[in-house]
């Protein structure tokens, strides 16, 4: 019953609610561009299947970025924006991967790079003017840097399971976003 309560901090706060329904906005956009840019990978390097990449997944140690404090039994808001924050960070940066496999599609991830960047940019500015504590959690070893990517395959593969984590971290923020305008 305690998790069904709501946050007495953000109830009815008018402030609060746009910020959320701002970001959801955003969230969903950048997974369109997300699914936009996993069909390219699909058509030009033949990957469109996670479940055939699982042992080269396994091999290349890629993992997705936390989002633990966005549905943990202790919720808080200020931990759950500061994950989404460091998340997307972390996406913006193993997106550069992508330009390097998708030359003649750069501005398509160029414009995807750049509205990750605004998000999170979005939500430390919110999390400030809503009085909010930013967290930074400690990084797990390798946590948000891409693995050395030996081979041209390994390299493609990467991508595609960059964007896969991504495309799970983005469906679990909106979750969690979508979870506090109920509230």
């Amino acid at each position: 019953m305690l998790h069904a309560a709501p946050l007495p901090e953000f109830s009815g706060d008018q402030d609060f609610q746009q910020f959320l329904q701002k970001d959801l906005e955003y969230i969903r956009k950048i997974k369109g561009d997300v699914a936009q840019v996993e069909e390219l990978v699909c058509t030009t390097l033949q990957l469109c299947n996670e479940e055939e990449l699982m042992l080269v997944k396994q091999k290349l140690g890629i993992s997705q970025a936390p989002l633990d404090q966005c549905h943990s039994k202790t919720f808080e808001v200020d931990a759950c924006f500061s994950q989404i924050r460091d998340g997307l960070q972390i996406y913006h940066g193993h997106l550069a991967l992508l330009l390097q496999l998708l030359p003649a599609h750069s501005s398509l991830v160029d414009a995807l790079q750049l509205d990750v960047s605004n998000l999170s940019t979005n939500i430390q500015q919110q999390m400030e003017d809503l009085g909010l504590n930013t967290v930074t959690y400690p990084k797990a070893e390798g946590q948000g840097t891409l693995p050395s990517l030996s081979s041209d395959f390994d390299k493609q593969a990467g991508g595609f399971i960059i964007l896969a984590n991504f495309k799970r971290f983005l469906e679990t923020s909106l979750r969690a976003l979508r979870h506090l305008t109920l509230v």
